[in-house]
């Protein structure tokens, strides 16, 4: 099997109900898999593609499904994300979705089905995409 990462989603933008609640849980599980705000204010926060702002007239509802460097950040994942305001939506383990799937799923503060993966010992062809813009 082959994967290919990062070339179909452009950004993933969340509508939520309660803006600090949801900057406190997914500092705390993006936090626990390596990651940082790349931008925020008191309007809404960003993690490199993930956009998350305030809902002023409807909230998302999606799975969320992020790349974990192995099982024991699933686990941290997992183990920060009920400390910071998840709930249990399917404890770390083995999936059967294809042989070393590793995962964990939580319910954020507004009922988004959050994921972290590990799709077992892989080779990266690079370890992440990098866009500039272009000149002539």
């Amino acid at each position: 099997m082959e994967f290919h990462q990062g070339r179909l989603i452009d950004h993933v933008h969340l509508r939520v109900g309660d803006l600090a609640a949801s900057k406190r849980f997914y500092r705390a599980v993006l936090g626990a898999l390596g990651h940082h705000p790349t931008y925020e204010t008191d309007a809404f926060f960003a993690f490199d593609e993930f956009f998350v702002d305030a809902a002023e007239d409807y909230r998302t509802r999606v799975h969320l499904a992020f790349q974990a460097a192995g099982p024991d950040a699933v686990q941290r994942f997992y183990d920060t994300g009920l400390a910071n305001g998840g709930t249990d939506n399917g404890p770390p383990g083995e999936r059967s979705y294809h042989p070393g799937y590793f995962a964990a799923f939580l319910l954020d503060p507004d009922g988004n089905n959050v994921e972290a993966v590990y799709h077992g010992p892989n080779t990266r062809s690079s370890p992440d995409v990098v866009v500039r813009p272009f000149e002539p």
